[in-house]
């Protein structure tokens, strides 16, 4: 005989409404019935002064900071049939996905608006599916900066209404002054608009609170060129020499392999470009840069601040003590501190079956390490050599960068037996 359930102890049934610029007009008449018929009103002061009078439910406004306060809220009115009020698409940047999480997707019933970039696309004649969004609602306005590629188009979902001002600074100081700025407000409603201009040129004061930003990327004349894939110049970051350089850095990224969702550890973080260019190939991807110099860690900072990547957490210490309660790694790189004691093993123990670990190195004491790993472990042992052309004298000849040694090793269940060598105690 199956237990009876606990009385109340299913989750309540939650309408979650879109609602637009146009407000009790624009909706279809399943979202107003809903919104009728909820005894508990629940969205931003802007959006519940969008209802008319008739709509008789207690209506409750969302505190700040907002997603801490959902399940809390959403307890405290169990039982209540309720409805949620959200901008445009619930499920785009909305409030949906956090109602979702906190609920279940069963327990949700979303009855969405057209969202303000469908609106944007119409209204200048974009592709949807051609135009790249990024939120800068409740983020650094920096993200911005690893969508920017000459010839692409952007939409941006502004947080207040100085985020236009905010975006054409920061197209200025990544090279992209020439790119033409649209910012749409009210969109879908009476007191729609549109303000045009050059991120160069853009000095129109503050609008609409509620507007979306469409973007034109042109690079200027001579802005160094940063591609989309790993390898960016090393000219891209501010470093004291200590930075994998270029070639290295792509046939590391190839061997880390990140894919989406995956966290990395990125071990002796120096100038951060590791992990920068892992967070590059996914707006997904996260990283850990762990660096014990005081001075380099903030220049990780400010590097991944610059690429685009501000989500790049930074952790100032020396490892292997500095990973103690860390998130569990997808993959770890280490770049350095080869040698020092239980360092390789703490990475190697984090990492859980199916993980890649990188490791390169230049010195022979190191190499040692990893060849003695590569006995036990398997995996790709290889040296790295690249060589510049350079002048000599008239003429050109080549000038050999110092090779690196690296290891590439895919975590397995267990090591087979004939992969480790006698007597190796490494």
């Amino acid at each position: 005989m199956t237990p009876a359930a606990p009385e109340n102890s299913a989750p309540p049934a939650v309408s979650v409404i879109g609602i637009g610029a146009d407000g009790w007009a624009g909706l279809p008449d399943a979202s107003r019935a809903a919104l009728l018929d909820a005894q508990v009103l629940i969205g931003g002061g802007r959006q519940l002064a969008l209802l008319p009078q008739r709509c008789t439910g207690e209506r409750v406004c969302w505190p700040t900071p907002l997603r801490p306060a959902v399940p809390g809220l959403l307890t405290a009115h169990r039982g209540s049939r309720i409805a949620v009020l959200a901008s445009g698409d619930p499920m785009f940047y909305g409030i949906g996905r956090a109602l979702a999480e906190t609920l279940g997707p069963d327990a949700l019933h979303v009855l969405p608006h057209p969202s303000s970039v469908s609106y944007a696309c119409a209204r200048i004649g974009w592709p949807l599916e051609d135009t790249e969004t990024v939120t800068l609602v409740g983020r650094p306005a920096a993200r911005l900066a690893a969508a920017l590629h000459d010839g692409r188009r952007l939409l941006v979902l502004s947080a207040d209404a100085a985020t236009p001002a905010t975006v054409a600074a920061l197209l200025r100081e990544r090279g992209f002054g020439p790119s033409r700025m649209r910012v749409l407000g009210q969109l879908g409603g009476e007191n729609e608009d549109c303000t045009d201009g050059t991120a160069d040129t853009w000095q129109h004061p503050p609008g609409d609170p509620l507007n979306v930003i469409a973007v034109d990327c042109r690079r200027a004349p001579g802005a160094l060129r940063l591609g989309a894939a790993p390898g960016l110049p090393d000219a891209a970051y501010e470093h004291d020499g200590q930075l994998t350089k270029r070639h290295i850095r792509a046939a590391t990224l190839a061997a880390l392999a990140p894919a989406p969702g995956e966290l990395l550890w990125d071990v002796g973080g120096g100038s951060g470009s590791i992990a920068i260019e892992w967070m590059r190939t996914h707006p997904s991807l996260r990283a850990i840069g762990v660096e014990r110099d005081a001075a380099r860690a903030a220049r990780i900072a400010r590097n991944a601040d610059r690429l685009g990547v501000p989500g790049l957490r930074v952790v100032e210490g020396r490892a292997p003590a500095a990973l103690a309660g860390l998130p569990r790694p997808d993959a770890v790189f280490i770049g350095g501190g080869l040698t020092v004691p239980g360092l390789l093993d703490a990475c190697w123990d984090a990492l859980p079956t199916g993980g890649r670990l990188v490791a390169n190195t230049v010195t022979l004491e190191s190499e040692a390490l990893l060849a003695a790993r590569h006995r036990r472990h398997g995996g790709d042992l290889v040296r790295l050599a690249v060589a510049h052309a350079v002048p000599v004298g008239g003429f050109t000849g080549w000038r050999q960068a110092m090779p690196v040694t690296q290891w590439s090793v895919t975590k397995n269940p267990r090591t087979p037996l004939a992969a480790r060598a006698p007597g190796d105690n490494a």
